[in-house]
């Protein structure tokens, strides 16, 4: 499985980071998780680009996730492509109605299937999927993917607070992608300074963790994000850049 963070900011913007988004790659598949504002282009940059790419997964409904949907919907388009699948929680459906009721030309011009997930297992894209549900201040699902052989599993948090049992959740994941948005002189709900994030991983069995969706606040002490996971966690730590590959 290789990986590759497309976006790894926020909803403000910082030099260098689009707003979240992930490319997945597993057996000749191909799964756009989120798809926030910059991503597109970021997608456009990578082997497999936008016409490579039929299915979208989403963590949530947030701006910052879901901005460059219908720039995803026209690119494919005008590029030929026939079909887009759309996967997300509750709410999905609603949410992709009322953009194209705002973007009514482009209604039609792709077979756009919607489908609504929960905290259980589903396959997208050819990935298998286990759901999570976690802390954020609008349903949110954390997502772990196994590809087609079982070799390895990615665990993406989404937008969250850190949490024991989403610790437990990523158990024994090969890469963990989670949300640290803030320093841990921030007091903030809703998402996870590194300090929260390192109790929360704390005696888990994980490889590696990135931290990514990062606010400007934290982008200018990526250092002290690093140091404050690996207080408490034990495993490798990084600070998620957009373009870097990480194979599994």
């Amino acid at each position: 499985m290789r990986v590759t963070f497309l976006g790894t900011g926020s909803a403000m913007p910082v030099t260098g980071r689009a707003q979240t988004g992930l490319l997945l790659e597993s057996d000749g598949n191909a799964l756009l998780v989120d798809c926030g504002s910059g991503v597109l282009a970021r997608l456009a940059e990578t082997e497999v680009g936008y016409e490579g790419v039929s299915s979208v997964l989403l963590t949530h409904h947030h701006l910052d996730h879901v901005s460059d949907l219908m720039a995803l919907v026209k690119a494919r388009w005008l590029a030929g492509a026939d079909s887009l699948e759309i996967v997300g929680p509750e709410g999905t459906e609603a949410l992709v109605e009322g953009l194209f009721d705002v973007h009514d030309y482009l209604r039609g011009r792709l077979d756009v299937q919607i489908r609504e997930v929960g905290p259980t297992e589903f396959g997208v894209a050819g990935f298998d999927v286990m759901g999570f549900e976690v802390r954020h201040s609008m349903p949110t699902l954390a997502y772990r993917f196994s590809n087609e052989r079982g070799e390895a599993d990615f665990v993406f948090s989404g937008d969250t607070e850190a949490f024991s049992a989403l610790g437990d959740f990523a158990d024994g994941a090969s890469v963990l992608a989670h949300d640290c948005s803030f320093p841990d002189d921030v007091d903030v709900s809703n998402h996870p300074t590194p300090s929260q994030v390192g109790e929360a991983l704390a005696g888990r069995d994980i490889d590696s963790v990135f931290l990514t969706h990062l606010y400007p606040h934290a982008d200018r002490v990526t250092d002290d994000l690093r140091a404050g996971v690996s207080e408490r966690f034990d495993g490798e730590v990084r600070v998620a850049e957009d373009g870097l590959v990480v194979e599994l």
